[in-house]
């Protein structure tokens, strides 16, 4: 892959084991898409694909990790570089979780509710393993799994993990998840900005590869998709072109 082009991150979200999509966060608009994570996972790296954005729902619910085996399982079988989120709120869950094979790990709500633990994370085992998640709501931080949105704007989120050294961002536009409506290119505009050494990563919406392409005229670094790929809307044929 050249390392000019985007990153193209099919995510997994998983509850009970089983592959689905949300749609807004919402549990109650809940699809099951694959009964079988690691068959997903390896049609994604048969078609040329390097990297997974790997969810807990039933974890970012509970607020502690629940689905390590499908982590492991995933980690095992492929050579997929995995990032990891959903519930990790412990030193226990962060060690487990890259213990069980995770070469990332997505920091959401517990950045926001708890800075000082995910600065000792950075600290312990490099600001490269974490990912920072920025989940937005009107400019605002959302947290636990969308339910709540907290008094931190934007900016000053960002702003306070990128002076720890954090390097790399998920910014989901909450309005935009699960909607294949496009992602919100205005919003990651004004982050590659105010932040232009973030590797910014777009989530939320994003439908189309000519979307794709146009996240990666603007400098993005990566884009996670996820409805749309289940959906047909982009199909795996057409990412391993991408990347030829």
């Amino acid at each position: 892959m050249e390392s000019t082009k985007i990153k193209i991150i099919p995510a997994i979200d998983i509850i009970e084991g089983k592959c689905v999509r949300l749609s807004q966060g919402d549990y109650d608009q809940k699809k099951v898409y694959n009964e079988n994570p690691l068959e997903v996972a390896k049609s994604f790296e048969d078609h040329g694909i390097e990297h997974l954005h790997l969810v807990d729902l039933d974890g970012a619910k509970s607020s502690k990790v629940i689905n390590y085996h499908v982590l492991e399982k995933i980690a095992y079988n492929t050579g997929l570089k995995i990032d990891f989120g959903g519930g990790v709120k412990s030193d226990e869950d962060i060690k487990m979780v890259l213990e069980s094979g995770a070469n990332q790990v997505t920091a959401g709500s517990i950045a926001v509710k708890n800075p000082e633990k995910v600065y000792s994370w950075i600290n312990k085992y490099g600001a490269e393993k974490i990912i920072l998640g920025a989940d937005v709501k009107d400019r605002m931080i959302a947290i636990n799994g969308w339910k709540e949105t907290s008094e931190l704007e934007l900016n000053d989120f960002l702003d306070n993990f990128i002076k720890r050294g954090v390097k790399t961002s998920i910014c989901t536009d909450i309005a935009k998840d699960g909607m294949m409506s496009g992602s919100s290119i205005e919003l990651y505009n004004e982050i590659m900005s105010d932040f232009p050494g973030l590797q910014l990563i777009a989530s939320g919406g994003v439908s189309s590869l000519k979307e794709i392409e146009q996240l990666e005229v603007n400098g993005l670094f990566g884009a996670i998709v996820g409805k749309a790929i289940y959906e047909g809307q982009i199909s795996l044929n057409e990412i391993a072109n991408y990347y030829k």
